[in-house]
């Protein structure tokens, strides 16, 4: 298995005040070197119903509706080997560092997508920052127990600490 690095750099500015944390790109975000660009993940659409905007089509359109509502978003992990995009597949994980994040932005809520980005925080950043995390449900596709209204309704909890 081929070790594969995260290809682009996190998203926030000094008024970020939640991070959002993925576990590490999917294959179609690799490709298009920026975050949940698998048409089939919900991120999108949660954020957009979540702060009652558009949905964003263009990569400058999502970046500027996160820096608009004052949300960062990175991935847990630096590098890794993994099978396409399967979090379950991922081994040999080196975390990524968040201490640029959180001294150049008012972080005041760590956000995980889904379980395994969780379990990778808990793993390898929390012992290191000390800050807790909080776990909502995974926008992708491949958690269909949660429907679009309910990732929505879960996500609001977001507008509490901006």
């Amino acid at each position: 298995m081929e070790r594969i690095e995260h290809p682009f750099p996190p998203l926030f500015d000094q008024d970020s005040k939640v991070l959002v944390l993925g576990s590490f790109p999917s294959v179609k975000s690799r490709e298009a070197q920026f975050f949940y660009h698998h048409p089939q993940n919900r991120f999108w659409k949660v954020i957009s119903l979540v702060f009652d905007e558009p949905v964003p089509n263009t990569i400058d359109d999502k970046r500027a509706l996160l820096l608009r509502n004052k949300i960062a978003l990175w991935d847990v992990i630096q590098s890794c080997e993994i099978v396409g995009s399967a979090d379950s597949s991922i081994k040999n994980a080196i975390a990524n560092d968040l201490s640029r994040i959180l001294k150049n932005a008012q972080i005041s809520w760590i956000i995980t997508n889904g379980n395994t980005s969780y379990q990778l925080y808990m793993k390898y950043i929390y012992p290191v920052t000390g800050i807790e995390a909080h776990k909502l449900p995974s926008t992708s596709p491949a958690n269909a127990s949660f429907s679009l209204e309910r990732l929505v309704q879960e996500w609001s909890v977001i507008r509490t600490f901006i």
